[in-house]
């Protein structure tokens, strides 16, 4: 299973940095994929890394402030999230899957139990 942690209430302008353990399998060779719901709003894919960690993607709504990344070590994916905006308020997932594919979330096996951030003044 995965679980996700990292959520909060921040200031537009700050940082969030979102973690997502995985425990009974290896995320390593393990597509991640980052995923957002906003109230009222359907669930959108905000980032991406491949199974090899040979490319990433961003949400053009993303890009230039989030990061993806992980830690095999332990076995953990990381969020890091900057310049937040009111608009990135959202519950976020995390999700893994060894096919997983881009934004495709039928494609990820493993899904976490979502971390809600606030972005307010």
């Amino acid at each position: 299973q995965l679980q996700a942690s990292g959520g909060g209430l921040v200031q537009p302008g700050g940082s969030l940095r979102l973690s997502c353990v995985a425990s009974g399998f290896t995320l390593e060779n393990y597509a991640i994929g980052w995923f957002r719901q906003a109230p009222r709003k359907e669930r959108e894919g905000v980032s991406c890394i491949s199974s090899s960690d040979d490319w990433t993607h961003y949400a053009d709504s993303v890009k230039g402030r989030f990061t993806i990344s992980r830690d095999n070590a332990k076995n953990t994916v990381y969020l890091q999230m900057n310049s937040l905006k009111p608009e990135d308020t959202a519950v976020y997932y995390c999700a893994a899957g060894p096919l997983g594919l881009g934004y495709v979330a039928s494609t990820y096996d493993y899904w976490g139990q979502g971390t809600l951030v606030t972005v307010s003044s």
